[in-house]
């Protein structure tokens, strides 16, 4: 195998994609339009086009939502397992390139197929419902109290940097065992590792370092916690898969929660009539993050897959080893299934927000608890909240993997 320690990728005959073709799937132009460039990609490719992932790493972007359901349904032709990813095992990746952190091999479930994949979820998914039961309720009103308390008096606050930003990994500390002063600190250090960039590496060695040391305390002193749960589990989880799991639900479940709780409230403030339906009980709290799950999924796209075969795809030529990122923003509202966006989702549960197929995500019941129970207990403690910007104006930025919202001003009257 040759020498991956180079920080880039070189165009070499054989690969995939078309480098000259390819788009920057990074970078100033996807910062602010990542809805326009996905629309450009299927005008001029269609359900499946050529891209670049930071540190020009070749893949295709699946964008049509059918194409999405057969690589996500299809573990048989759509591996999970990066180390029969052709770019890699060839050299032209480098293990060091910050990306890595999330295309990369691990040995966690996500990265197995098969037998390894079910004996591995299986010991995450029974832990994360054993924690669910123990007083999430509990957990999650209490940081949101904690949260709300710090601006209550003020009579105004942005709910996306006061409140949606930490809350869910503050209750993750609580989850796992970890001490709620690591909470702030963690959410910052997940979110570099998601977005990329030089700093992406740091921030993955000091949440593994931190994980590290909770999982020796946990030996000594287990206790009700998702920690201890893997730790005690009959499948036996070694020392490597133990830490790999702790990081990888870590940063997923407070990623995701943390986007999707901006963004439902986004949906509910922007909204007078959707907001007095909600507060009057009319609503359902559900019916909207279903509608936002559609719209703006936590994850806009997901890593990745490797074919396991030449084979067409929409209208590309796969070739076996190349690798796949699933466009589940761009799914949603592929306009075969969806004429646009405005198009009432109610009662359809079928969005690609949490993946599908063997690796749908297993936490998604603990994220919709912290969503709903946070939401109520922010109208509760906050009569009159109320949006404090034209809703045209607020704003997001992307980056490969995610659209995060920026802002979102509010304003109240003080008690």
């Amino acid at each position: 195998m040759t020498d991956r320690t180079s920080a880039g990728l070189t165009a070499e005959p054989g690969c995939p994609v078309d480098h000259g073709a390819a788009t920057r799937l990074y970078g100033p132009e996807t910062t602010h339009d990542m809805e326009g460039v996905y629309t450009r990609l299927r005008r001029e490719h269609g359900a499946v086009a050529p891209v670049l992932i930071e540190g020009d790493v070749a893949a295709w972007l699946v964008l049509g939502y059918r194409e999405n359901r057969r690589v996500l349904d299809n573990p048989l032709q759509f591996s999970r397992d990066a180390r029969i990813w052709r770019d890699w095992k060839d050299g032209r990746v480098a293990d060091d390139l910050p990306v890595m952190q999330m295309v990369g091999w691990r040995p966690d479930c996500v990265s197995q197929d098969g037998e390894p994949h079910r004996r591995l979820r299986g010991a995450v998914t029974d832990s994360l419902q054993a924690v669910a039961g123990r007083g999430i309720r509990r957990h999650v009103a209490h940081f949101a109290d904690k949260q709300i308390d710090a601006f209550a008096d003020a009579g105004r606050a942005d709910l996306v940097t006061d409140f949606a930003e930490y809350l869910p990994m503050l209750v993750l500390t609580r989850l796992f065992g970890l001490a709620a002063s690591e909470g702030r600190s963690l959410a910052e250090s997940s979110n570099h590792v998601i977005k990329g960039g030089a700093d992406a590496l740091v921030h993955n060695t000091r949440i593994m370092a931190i994980l590290g040391e909770l999982a020796e305390r946990k030996r000594r002193e287990p206790g009700a916690d998702f920690t201890s749960g893997l730790l005690a589990h009959p499948a036996r989880l070694d020392e490597e898969e133990i830490l790999h799991h702790l990081r990888l639900v870590l940063i997923t479940a407070h990623t995701t929660t943390s986007n999707l709780l901006a963004r439902v409230l986004q949906a509910i403030l922007t909204d007078d009539a959707r907001l007095a339906s909600l507060v009057g009980g009319e609503l359902a709290l559900s019916s909207v993050v279903e509608e936002v799950m559609w719209n703006t999924p936590p994850l806009a796209v997901l890593p990745g897959r490797f074919a396991t075969a030449d084979l067409q795809l929409g209208d590309a030529a796969v070739k076996e080893g190349d690798m796949l990122l699933l466009g589940l923003a761009a799914g949603n509202l592929d306009p075969e299934i969806r004429q646009a966006a405005g198009v009432s989702v109610q009662g359809n549960h079928s969005h690609l927000a949490f993946s599908s197929g063997p690796h749908e995500c297993p936490g998604q019941g603990i994220g919709h608890a912290i969503i709903e129970i946070a939401v109520d207990v922010l109208l509760h403690r906050l009569p009159g909240l109320r949006l404090a910007a034209p809703p045209d104006s607020l704003t997001s930025t992307a980056s490969t993997w995610v659209a995060q919202l920026d802002s979102l001003p509010v304003e109240f009257p003080v008690r």
